[in-house]
């Protein structure tokens, strides 16, 4: 009977681990969402061929201090820089006229991404509760890498910033926590 209870538990627990995930969404979607509850957007603006994309979804978008700080601080946004999404962004429509569904590999870039000055993946991009730009960050990040980030940007340190040396010193007293 233990044995079952002990059993049930442990099915029970990997079960709840394997569920933790990002809560993905789109641009549309966090827009809309942020008119009924203001949030930060966090967008991973990746394409299907990158390969740091790819690392970070397998090792920082799986990290469960990630995820909980994501989830409770932004509306997280899954973004093909290089997809055929249309995104109603601050009335503008932006397409990917360019888009080859039948390409391999590279595709034309997104008016989206271009407008938002990407040019390397990933980037991970961050807005306001009012969907203003704050930041794009190009490249991969770890999780403790990525969590300096975060932190700045959902307690609005960035407004402190006022130069590059104002961040160096914000970036070497930083304390994080995440593992």
């Amino acid at each position: 009977m233990i044995r079952l209870v002990t059993l049930i538990f442990l099915f029970i627990g990997i079960n709840l681990q394997a569920q933790d995930e990002i809560k993905w969404m789109s641009m549309n979607e966090a827009l809309e969402a942020q008119k009924e509850e203001p949030k930060k957007i966090f967008m991973d603006a990746y394409t299907v061929w990158c390969g740091p994309c790819k690392m970070l979804d397998k090792n920082t978008f799986t990290n469960e201090d990630v995820i909980e700080y994501v989830n409770k601080n932004y509306y997280p946004v899954k973004f093909n820089a290089e997809g055929s999404e249309e995104i109603d962004f601050k009335g503008q429509i932006f397409k990917n006229p360019n888009y080859d569904p039948d390409k391999k590999g590279r595709n034309a870039p997104h008016e989206l991404a271009r407008a938002l000055k990407i040019t390397g993946y990933p980037s991970l991009v961050f807005f306001d509760e009012e969907a203003k730009l704050i930041a794009p960050i190009p490249g991969y990040r770890t999780p403790q890498q990525l969590e300096l980030y975060l932190k700045l940007f959902a307690k609005d340190e960035y407004k402190k910033m006022t130069s590059k040396e104002a961040f160096a010193q914000y970036q070497e007293n930083f304390e994080g926590s995440f593992e």
